[in-house]
């Protein structure tokens, strides 16, 4: 069948009718169809959220697509040349001749590199990607393989989660994968197993969104340090004196000012036997419940008449590693601190197991206007 002796909106129809792994394929024959792939599948380009690679150090790299509607496509593997395979089919991709083939098992599209080849093989398909679907697409680098550097390729943030304990053997190992790595977007990590803190430097507290599991919230550091825009911590202890010292320093607009949430999961609030903070603690140096008021009093919060509702702070999430929860927890509370530089609010909810701080993109005046 040739496509072209069809009129437009046939054509238009049997490419909408098209996977997006025989779309990716037909690009390849010749410029003009390439152009008119471009012409009539706009609206579905427009709902591509983003172009993903995915590693998991065994030699073998998928692409994918991250619709906006939070479906997924896979699009293509990427994987060493198995020399008893011969049904190979050859494209030139951006200047580079690049080994084909469909997988009869899954009916995925494949392209292989000889061994050692493998960055300019990725490095020219990006560059293919980067011309068709354009430089203004996310293009995300996900990873759990902290043995192989990410390369540095155009337009790429890197998305990396690190749960294996002997990634953390040698901390400066891992500080070379955050520092060599492009934009960090996203970084999952539980360091539970290493004696050694992050450098208060560390490109880790840059990254645009963090998830750390830990003892202790300081470790890492991310209430004196951090430096991006969404935060989820789970820890064990918390001591009081630390989360007041964080408020305190986004009120002043010391730090903290690109915040957007934060959300920290604790077990225990604690109040340790040098700070002076009477009454708030048990015997035991925990803070009971009752007392979270006063924590509230100490930051300076204001609060909402009891009387009106309190609007629900929520927000996309930078990244979500499964694709399940695309947005933040809601924070709906009657408690809310001011940023005294530029007077924008955020909401802040103290709970048994849970502290929650959210920042609106209003000032005080225009965040009271929306309460009912």
């Amino acid at each position: 069948m040739k496509l072209s002796k069809f009129p437009y909106l046939v054509q238009e129809e049997i490419l909408q009718e098209m996977n997006d792994q025989n779309i990716f394929l037909l690009s390849f024959v010749s410029k003009n169809m390439k152009k008119l792939i471009k012409s009539s599948q706009e609206k579905r380009i427009k709902n591509i959220r983003s172009i993903r690679y995915s590693c998991d150090g065994n030699k073998v790299w998928s692409v994918d697509i991250l619709f906006r509607n939070n479906w997924r496509e896979d699009l293509l593997e990427i994987v060493e040349c198995e020399k008893t395979k011969n049904d190979y089919f050859q494209l030139n991709v951006f200047g580079t001749t690049i080994d084909f083939r469909i997988c009869d098992k899954y009916k995925l599209t494949e392209a292989y590199f000889n061994p050692h080849e493998n960055t300019s093989a990725i490095q020219s398909i990006h560059n293919y990607f980067l011309h068709f679907f354009g430089d203004s697409m996310e293009y995300l680098w996900r990873t759990s393989d902290c043995e192989n550097i990410i390369p540095q390729l155009e337009n790429i943030s890197a998305c990396i989660r690190v749960w294996n304990s002997d990634s953390f053997s040698d901390m400066k190992t891992l500080e070379n994968v955050f520092s060599t790595s492009p934009n960090l977007k996203w970084i999952s990590m539980f360091p539970f197993k290493s004696a050694e803190p992050l450098s208060p430097d560390s490109k880790f507290y840059r990254a645009e969104s963090i998830e750390t599991v830990q003892i202790r919230h300081n470790a890492p550091a991310v209430f004196s340090h951090f430096k991006g825009r969404q935060a989820f911590l789970k820890c064990i202890r918390c001591e009081i004196l630390n989360l007041i010292e964080f408020v305190s320093r986004w009120k002043s607009g010391e730090a903290f000012q690109k915040l957007e949430y934060l959300k920290m999961t604790v077990s225990i609030y604690e109040v340790h036997e040098n700070q002076f903070l009477p009454g708030m603690e048990d015997a035991e140096g925990y803070v009971e419940n009752q007392n979270f008021p006063q924590i509230l009093n100490i930051i300076g919060a204001k609060h909402i008449e009891e009387t009106k509702k309190p609007p629900t702070h929520t927000l996309p999430k930078i990244y979500e590693y499964f694709n399940h929860n695309t947005t933040t927890d809601p924070i709906i509370s009657y408690s809310y601190v001011v940023r005294e530089s530029d007077n924008r609010v955020a909401s802040i909810l103290i709970e048994e197991n849970m502290f929650s701080f959210g920042v609106w993109d209003m000032t005080e005046e225009e965040f009271l206007s929306m309460l009912e």
